[in-house]
């Protein structure tokens, strides 16, 4: 909920030409997302909502860092157009793809109870190289005036035409592939589904 909430000053920060400082955050998030994984994996404290709000905190920061730097001309809007619409075409297919797999009894009530799963996503191996790709250049572009590097460098504007073509092919991919998403069986919806827990009476 920290990275959430404090993505939009990195926005403020970038736009208004900090970006050594807007750097030094996006750094914090990335230990702070190492942190967490390493600390839900040791101590075996996943849960639904975090599978939620994890991606959901680094889409935040991805698309803050793809409008500041697109808005302060050092990403192509072109770009940041196919970036944005991919993401909102997938936001759009998952609102439906959810009210469609909810168990009945269907209501706006269970439909944001987020303890109450009915499908799985499983990224496809394309979508996992463009995640890496646009890390990879929102990091190099919002490092690039901190470096004194131009915005229109040959390795940039390639790692840009990388990225471009992999978030299509993506997009793509996962409105397309039948295992891209995976309706839960009734059995499985029932093991994640967490139980009450019940005190033994006393005697």
């Amino acid at each position: 909920m920290a990275r959430i909430l404090s993505s939009p000053y990195i926005g403020y920060l970038i736009i208004h030409g900090n970006y050594g400082w807007a750097l030094g955050g996006c750094i914090v998030f990335g230990l702070t997302d190492a942190l967490d994984g390493f600390i839900a994996r040791r101590y075996n404290m996943k849960s639904f909502v975090g599978s939620i709000l994890d991606p959901a905190a680094d889409k935040v920061l991805m698309t803050t860092l793809t409008l500041a730097l697109a808005y302060n001309g050092l990403l192509p809007a072109t770009l940041a157009a196919i970036i944005i619409g991919r993401d909102i075409s997938l936001s759009l297919a998952a609102v439906f793809i959810r009210w469609a797999t909810l168990p009945p009894p269907k209501s706006l009530k269970r439909y944001f109870d987020l303890s109450i799963p009915s499908v799985e996503v499983r990224p496809t191996l394309i979508s996992k190289w463009n995640t890496a790709l646009q890390l990879l250049l929102m990091a190099t572009t919002l490092a690039s005036p901190v470096f004194g590097v131009p915005a229109d460098h040959i390795y940039l504007v390639a790692l840009q035409w990388a990225t471009g073509a992999t978030t299509v092919a993506s997009g793509i991919g996962y409105l397309t592939s039948k295992d891209a998403v995976h309706r839960l069986t009734k059995a499985e919806v029932a093991k994640r589904i967490p139980k009450p827990h019940i005190l033994p009476k006393k005697k």
